[in-house]
């Protein structure tokens, strides 16, 4: 292993992966803005917002690789040292996760009207977003790594309270939306994959939170932990865009379910109409019978009259 491969090496793969990740939100900010969905102006105005944030953050984070790469080329003395990259990385992630959260457990109120829980995530993410904004801000006045050390029970509350609001979240909307399953078959396969989504997403999102707290507190004289703050923003504003996202394919998919619905109750209607028809057919012919059957008896009585 290389000399430098835990501080920028992972730091660069962190970068990469960010960088994949700005295009998925991306692309999911386009769908967002091409479908044009009857929002409200404060959920547009958040998406509007997290787009922005994450473009600054990603050119932040590109301008982070390059001031290590190049402005500060063959300069190892600089290592030990953080610029402001990584004091606005840690606020940005945790406005953007602070943004996610709040919106999510205001998805949650509704679905569960449920005032306690939805205080509870609204609690967990302000702490979080707090002492991440706190732990940015003294990372930046610290400076030098071999000072971290006070900073490690801020990280700790930060991530800590972070990942449990996406826990909670996860849990709760998971938990609702089994509850709902009706038993018909393409409506059960749209909230599994409701429930898929929330715990993937949100799952995702606490992995790397856990992560980036594990080499914070136990890799702290590398960037590590770099590797996994650096995407973990764009996680959150992705995870938000495919919730709001999802609903294009859920209501093609309530269509479809409402064509058979009414395909099947179309040729339940035609076998009743056929059923009907038959019967009523049933009766003329009897009805025929016994009007012949009267005219040949009077045609027998007549006979005998003539006689």
């Amino acid at each position: 292993m290389g000399a430098y491969d835990m501080i920028i090496g992972v730091l660069l793969l962190g970068l990469f992966f960010n960088t994949y990740l700005y295009g998925v939100v991306t692309y999911q900010f386009i769908v967002y803005h091409n479908t044009k969905f009857n929002d409200r102006l404060w959920i547009r105005s958040i998406v509007g917002v997290l787009f922005v944030l994450d473009t600054i953050h990603s050119a932040v984070a590109v301008y982070s690789g390059w001031e290590i790469c190049v402005t500060n080329y063959g300069k190892p003395e600089t290592l030990a040292f953080v610029s402001w990259t990584i004091p606005f990385t840690a606020v940005a992630t945790a406005f953007a996760a602070f943004i996610t959260q709040i919106f999510l457990g205001h998805r949650v109120l509704i679905l569960t009207k449920n005032k306690p829980l939805a205080a509870l995530i609204a609690t967990l993410s302000i702490v979080g977003f707090i002492f991440g904004v706190y732990a940015g801000i003294y990372s930046g006045i610290l400076q030098a790594v071999a000072k971290f050390g006070p900073l490690g029970p801020f990280v700790t509350v930060w991530l800590v309270f972070q990942t449990s609001a996406d826990i909670v979240i996860t849990a709760s909307l998971s938990f609702v939306l089994s509850r709902s399953r009706t038993g018909f078959r393409r409506t059960d396969t749209i909230i599994n994959r409701l429930i898929r989504g929330a715990v993937q997403t949100g799952m995702f999102a606490s992995l790397f939170a856990l992560a980036d707290l594990y080499s914070f507190m136990l890799h702290r004289n590398t960037n590590l932990y770099a590797m996994f703050a650096y995407p973990l923003g764009r996680i959150y504003t992705n995870t938000l865009l495919d919730t709001l996202n999802a609903r294009t394919a859920l209501k093609s998919n309530l269509a479809m379910t409402d064509v058979e619905s009414e395909g099947t109750s179309f040729r339940m209607q035609n076998q009743s109409q056929m059923a009907a028809t038959h019967t009523v057919h049933s009766i003329h012919v009897q009805k025929e019978v016994i009007t012949t059957g009267d005219d040949a008896l009077f045609d027998a009585k007549y006979r005998r009259d003539e006689v």
